[in-house]
């Protein structure tokens, strides 16, 4: 496993009115934040909020290219960012009772279980639990970027972004966050930055995805 310290780039907030930030999502516009009874969004580079929804959010938020889901109290919510509109519901696993992070990819919803130590791909229909993915650490946000798994761990005061395999949830990868500094929601932006829910500090904060070697220029050879 490669363990290297989490670099991070930004922070926002704390925001106006928000004690705590839970989920996080990202439309290519703006970043969502889950902030207890509301849904916020903050534009990434004024840090400015644009938009509030008054809906239960205290968990994960996931986006799918055109609707918001929200994990609030037993059943996952799907609304759209439009309206504000809650267009229908799914039960949550497990009731209104350890679940984290939400994430969308591959036509389903991923909610982390945070005590269980579990990421369950959901479908996002009838909330039907189609696969579990075991964790050795307390699951808090999951995101995927680029076919890879990330997901966060908030455990014994210590928190870090993990990369692990799909299919048998060996760690990968790990970044550590600094000490003091907890990971609550976790979201990619689809390119080379994670955007990190900061639970009670009221916080987001924008941390560098390692590059992967094929992602480095190539020098071009000379004539």
């Amino acid at each position: 496993m490669n363990k290297s310290a989490a670099k991070i780039v930004r922070e926002y907030g704390p925001f106006p009115g928000v004690d705590q930030v839970g989920g996080v999502t990202y439309d290519g516009q703006h970043v969502w934040i889950a902030a207890g009874d509301k849904l916020n969004a903050f534009d990434p580079a004024s840090g400015e909020t644009r938009r509030s929804i008054d809906v239960a959010a205290r968990a994960g938020t996931a986006f799918d290219g055109q609707y918001l889901f929200q994990i609030g109290g037993g059943r996952i919510q799907k609304i759209d960012p439009n309206s504000g509109s809650v267009l229908s519901t799914i039960p949550a696993p497990g009731g209104d009772d350890g679940n984290s992070g939400l994430a969308w990819a591959e036509g389903s919803l991923w909610v982390g279980r945070y005590r269980d130590r579990k990421i369950l791909q959901v479908d996002p229909q009838t909330g039907a639990i189609l696969r579990t993915i075991e964790s050795n650490r307390f699951v808090t946000g999951v995101t995927w970027n680029d076919g890879e798994l990330w997901h966060a761990t908030w455990e014994d005061d210590a928190s870090e972004l993990r990369r692990i395999d799909p299919d048998t949830g060996e760690v990968l990868e790990s970044l550590e966050m600094p000490p003091g500094v907890f990971v609550s929601g976790l979201e990619s932006d689809g390119g080379d930055q994670f955007f990190c829910g900061g639970g009670g500090s009221g916080k987001v904060r924008a941390v560098r995805r390692p590059a992967r070697d094929a992602e480095l220029p190539v020098e071009s050879a000379s004539e």
